[in-house]
């Protein structure tokens, strides 16, 4: 999977698509839609459709796809690239969403939540694929939160579709199998390759598994906090994992009057790694500068 523009930039989303097939645009679809990578504290999100006419669903389920947990990588490897081969008649699309992003929405004054981030992120692939052209006929989705909801909400989007959302879909449908598989072979090639920003010493790239129970991801996270400007963007740091041990191992910081608006100020509004807020040339995300901050007293 050619993920060369994430690469290029990885503090953003980023989607990437292959080429939609012919038939696609003839024939009515259905659509797949699952996501790898919701609940670790490392790395992005990434959220997948599949798709192939619903005269070709037999030859989709053919691949015997499944559930891409139940799959070793090198499975989902191969699969993927069997999906690549058939590519006339499958498509799929990617929408990855950075730990930069995912952590700033969820901060930001106007709270964004990960349903909800879930939610429209699932839906706008959807409409990118009836923007493409693609006859979508059906469309099944793996459940965040409560299904009956879920469903409500993409049916009213989406009314001259048959919707259908379920708990463990990714094990009920091929086609969502499918999209799991391709959500799956993006997450981990993302962060296998992840471009650090940050220059940062001594990289460790023995992460574990990413997700906040695990000891040896808790162990990388407290060798990569900086005591003064928090985690490097790799890092959803709105994760309570994270919170934790920015609270433990960073400095107090003591800001007062117009210094500490300026600081929160250029802090949400940085650009990245060219900013030069308030002379901190070295630093490269200043959204962990709010969160010191809030802990101050008045």
């Amino acid at each position: 999977m050619d993920l060369s523009e994430l690469e290029r930039d990885n503090t953003g989303r980023c989607r990437l698509n292959s080429p939609v097939p012919a038939v696609c645009r003839k024939e009515p679809c259905v659509l797949g839609v699952d996501e790898a990578g919701r609940g670790p504290v490392l790395g992005p999100m990434v959220y997948a459709i599949c798709y192939c006419p619903l005269s070709r669903l037999v030859d989709l389920e053919a691949l015997k796809v499944a559930d891409s947990k139940t799959l070793s990588e090198s499975e989902r490897d191969r699969l993927f690239a069997k999906m690549e081969e058939d590519g006339d008649f499958v498509g799929w699309a990617l929408d990855i969403l950075s730990p930069n992003l995912i952590s700033t929405s969820m901060l930001g004054r106007v709270k964004y939540n990960l349903n909800s981030m879930s939610h429209d992120t699932a839906a706008g692939l959807v409409q990118y694929a009836l923007d493409q052209g693609v006859k979508v006929a059906q469309v099944f989705v793996d459940t965040v939160g409560l299904p009956e909801t879920y469903q409500n909400r993409l049916q009213q989007r989406f009314p001259d579709i048959e919707v259908t959302v379920k708990a463990k879909a990714d094990a009920l449908y091929p086609v969502v199998s499918a999209a799991s598989i391709c959500a799956k072979v993006a997450r981990d090639q993302a962060v296998k390759n992840w471009k650090f920003v940050e220059k940062l010493q001594d990289l460790d790239i023995n992460y574990g598994s990413g997700y906040p129970n695990d000891p040896k991801t808790k162990a990388w996270l407290r060798k990569h906090v900086d005591p003064i400007f928090g985690f490097p963007q790799f890092v959803r740091f709105s994760w309570r994992t994270a919170q934790s041990i920015l609270e433990k191992e960073a400095e107090v910081v003591k800001c007062s009057g117009d210094w500490k608006s300026k600081v929160m100020v250029s802090a949400w509004s940085c650009s990245g790694p060219s900013c030069h807020c308030l002379e901190f040339k070295a630093f490269h995300d200043l959204t962990a500068v709010p969160m010191l901050c809030s802990r101050l007293a008045d």
